[in-house]
């Protein structure tokens, strides 16, 4: 049946039936294919005017007067549901006006929403409706392909559809001589259904692809977006691509670039930066002059929101050596511009690709620019180096060949920031390798980047510290940065309000404390001080902050413990260690020799740990044997230099056949003699030592013969808790704690001494603080890991680690190690597990 015989037939309906055709009661007035531009009623909303009839409706003829209808025929009937079930079933009539008409207001129920497409799928109206994609009318395949169109973005219909196989049917809709908005409303229907990778398969062996590339040429914005977004989506997989160089799709696509519609120009931009990660396709953008389209848009400012793809599509041209040959001075200066303007960081990120490949063969060339006397283009030279090199030690060797090192350290003292920031960033990767760090060394490094330090600009410090943080892995890179004066600013950076700028710094300064004379120095400058402040502040505190505190603590030991109130195992307890006491926040850590100057006073006592003793002392306690524990004793508290130490020798000597009187005579006199030295008094700072400690020495000489040669690890301990015991007054029970004299025996040394400080070998009456102590010292001694805890209210205890005895029937099975407090009060030698009950009592009672 023709268009003409349908109009005869409808104008017969209306004037003896009174209707203008059949309806379907849906609520539009509109019909698909209609405006997308204002109200989105089509595919897109890039054509066409809304409110435009249904597109391609059957024309009615007039006639002079109706004609009564054969007796064969059924008399027209009007039908108005508002039923889509009653809707549905019309989906089977023979009758294509009906048909027609059914689709039309099927199309404007799905668009009312997600719901409505649903609603249709559960009425069972998706398979009828594909039978109607090949109906012999054209109208009647043209409004089924609309509704596919828009049913397709429901997962469950395009899940049902790849079920059905009708991808070939919708395909055929892209025929040429099909109406645009067939086309339009097909290619929505690929598109949609190209998202899924099985409907991706199913359009690409049904040929898809050919007819797709076709219409990118249409005159119809529509149908282009829609076509060029299922492309898009179809290149992803790879067998799609090789078909996709077969048909020269490249120049159409490089055509939709000129288009007025931003959508279709990001979506050939993303095609394109897929394709171009492909030798090939390369080519083909080469010969096609691909360059051109891309940097007129990059020239172009109203199009910002397109820079970003074209940037990343120039980045992968330029992976083609022909085509770098292509860029001029121009283009590459064009791309710096948005590698270190642009505030959207994807788009810097894309430009500092395209710049780093379009110099990847040119490190000799770069490092030569660097020595121009023109500034921009040693920056446009230190930029390139600096990608180049990132995370690329091929090209960072390449750099140090071509006499890099030496033009870099030059450039440090440029005056423009960016050359000197990216510069120090080569050296920074540069360094990751050790023959390269060795080599940046012996050019004065340290001393090239001070100025840098001392710079006013963020990113300069930050790439700076950096650079420091890179090459002073080695002792000689730390002396010179001590020597060069870089320590100062270092520690000045600190202090930074910028966040990157304190976090590198204080990575810089972990570094750097890696020895004991620059972290002392560190310590000197106020590193410590304000690493401390950092770590209290919640916006501030940063985890190299906290790496950086404790490496410095761990360099100051008698510090560390007084913060803290812990030393690990790893923290050896050498000469000169001391204990004053829990110190609160804020409050001045005062160093040994200004507490040994303090008169003695109720203040809490100094514990001071030190072996060291003079040549003549040495030289009698090592090699006159060790001999009693009495005899040891009997010598005096020495003194404190050698002229006094050689007095006290000398005095040995004669004192043999004395009586006990003399003796003890000579004793005072040489106590007497000793109390000047510890109060400082009549001795110039050079001259200044802290106090000798005898005992401790001979504590020292002890263990080392008696315990250090035992094998079994628990048994060491066990007998060195006993020792310290037995020299800290003996095992007290605990009822009996409170009537053990140890507060009065302290008081006396200090009256003694005439000092606040007293050498833990001459404490005879000692509780946990004591004792714990001279365990910790006495094991850092011999070799046995412990650490030392302080406690509250005069506690102090020490834990160690060791392994558990084999398991019962398993052979050579441990289980894993555990942790143990020893005691030293009042069982000398017992082990306590560290969580048990036991050790509770012991560490808080």
């Amino acid at each position: 049946m023709d268009t003409a015989d349908r109009g005869a037939r409808a104008s017969l309906a209306e004037a003896r039936a009174g209707a203008a055709r059949c309806r379907l009661a849906t609520g539009h007035n509109s019909g698909p294919g209609g405006a997308r531009r204002g109200g989105g009623c089509g595919s897109s909303g890039l054509s066409r005017d809304c409110g435009a009839a249904f597109p391609g409706r059957m024309g009615k003829k007039t006639k002079k007067e109706a004609e009564p209808p054969p007796k064969d025929v059924f008399d027209p009937l009007t039908i108005e549901s508002k039923n889509a079930a009653t809707v549905m079933l019309l989906l089977n009539s023979p009758e294509e006006e009906v048909l027609a008409d059914v689709c039309e207001a099927i199309y404007r129920f799905a668009l009312k929403g997600e719901e409505n497409k649903a609603t249709l799928l559960e009425l069972g109206g998706v398979e009828p409706l594909t039978k109607l994609l090949t109906h012999e009318d054209k109208i009647v395949r043209r409004n089924a392909t609309m509704i596919f169109g828009i049913l397709t973005s429901n997962s469950d219909i395009k899940k049902l559809l790849r079920e059905l196989d009708v991808m070939s049917s919708v395909i055929a809709q892209l025929a040429p001589e099909e109406e645009v908005v067939t086309h339009e409303f097909a290619s929505l229907c690929l598109a949609n259904m190209s998202v899924e990778y099985m409907g991706k398969v199913q359009i690409f062996e049904q040929g898809g692809l050919e007819p797709l590339i076709r219409l990118l040429t249409s005159p119809d914005p529509d149908v282009k977006k829609n076509s060029i977004e299922c492309i898009y989506n179809m290149v992803q997989d790879v067998q799609c691509r090789a078909t996709l160089q077969e048909l020269n799709a490249i120049p159409p696509i490089l055509d939709l670039l000129e288009s007025e519609y931003p959508i279709i120009q990001l979506l050939a931009l993303k095609t394109l930066d897929v394709v171009t990660n492909e030798k090939e396709f390369r080519a083909m953008l080469r010969d096609s002059q691909a360059l051109d389209h891309l940097i007129k848009i990059l020239e172009t400012k109203e199009l910002n929101d397109l820079h970003m793809e074209a940037l990343s599509v120039m980045a992968n041209c330029l992976e083609d050596k022909e085509t770098m040959v292509l860029i001029q001075e121009t283009v590459l200066k064009k791309l710096l511009s948005f590698a270190e303007n642009s505030t959207n960081p994807d788009i810097q990120k894309n430009a500092a690709k395209a710049v780093t490949k379009a110099a990847c063969d040119r490190i000799p060339q770069l490092i030569q620019l660097l020595k121009s006397d023109n500034e921009e283009v040693r920056e446009a030279a230190a930029f390139a180096l600096a990608n180049l090199t990132t995370c690329n030690h091929a090209n960072a060797n390449a750099a140090a060949k071509a006499d890099g090192i030496e033009a870099l350290i030059n450039t440090l003292s440029s005056g423009r920031n960016k050359v000197v920031a990216n510069a120090a960033t080569v050296l920074m990767n540069m360094a990751t390798q050790e023959p390269l760090r060795l080599s940046i060394q012996t050019h004065d490094i340290m001393h090239a980047l001070r100025g840098p330090l001392c710079s006013a600009n963020k990113v300069v410090q930050s790439k700076a510290t950096l650079a420091i943080a890179a090459i002073a892995c080695d002792a000689k890179a730390r002396t010179e940065l001590r020597n060069s004066g870089g320590l100062e600013p270092l520690v000045e950076l600190l202090r930074s309000k910028n966040n990157e700028v304190r976090n590198h710094a204080s990575w810089a300064v972990m570094v750097c404390a890696s020895d004991e004379p620059t972290a002392t120095e560190l310590c000197r400058l106020g590193a410590l001080d304000i690493l401390e402040e950092i770590d209290l502040s919640v916006s501030r505190k940063n985890k190299f902050s906290e790496v950086a505190y404790n490496k410095l603590l761990n360099h100051h030991l008698s510090l560390k413990y007084s913060k803290t109130g812990y030393l690990s195992s790893s923290n050896i307890i050498n000469d000169g260690f001391y204990d004053c006491g829990r110190i609160l926040i804020g409050t001045k850590f005062l160093p040994l020799k200004d507490l040994c100057l303090q008169e003695p006073s109720d203040l809490h006592t100094v514990l001071l740990v030190n072996s060291r003793s003079s040549d003549v002392e040495h030289s009698y306690h090592f090699s006159a044997g060790f001999g009693s524990p009495t005899e040891e004793k009997s010598e005096p508290t020495s003194g404190h230099n050698t002229a006094l130490s050689k007095s006290a020798t000398k005095e040995k000597g004669s004192r043999k056949g004395r009586g006990k009187k003399e003796e003890e005579k000579v004793k005072e006199e040489e106590e007497v003699a000793v109390a000047p030295k510890l109060t400082g008094e009549g001795n110039t700072d050079k001259e200044w030592c802290p106090p000798s400690d005898p005992d401790f020495c001979v504590y020292v000489c002890e263990v080392t013969k008696s315990i250090l040669p035992i094998t079994n690890i628990r048994e060491q301990i066990e007998l060195l808790a006993k020792y310290v015991a037995e020299k800290m007054g003996g095992k007290i029970p605990k009822e009996k704690l409170q009537d053990f004299s140890w507060q009065l025996h302290i008081s006396e040394l200090k009256f003694q001494l005439k000092s606040n400080v007293v050498p833990i070998g001459q404490i005879k009456k000692g509780i946990f603080c004591h004792r714990a102590l001279l365990f910790k010292a006495l094991a850092d001694k011999i070799g046995i890991g412990c650490s030392l805890v302080r406690g509250e209210y005069g506690r102090a205890w020490n834990e160690v680690q060791l392994m558990n005895e084999p398991q019962k029937g398993l052979t050579g099975a441990f289980s894993p190690p555990e942790f143990y407090i020893v005691d030293l009060m009042f069982h000398p030698g017992a082990l306590m597990k560290l969580r048990s009950q036991e050790a509770d009592l012991y560490r808080f009672l």
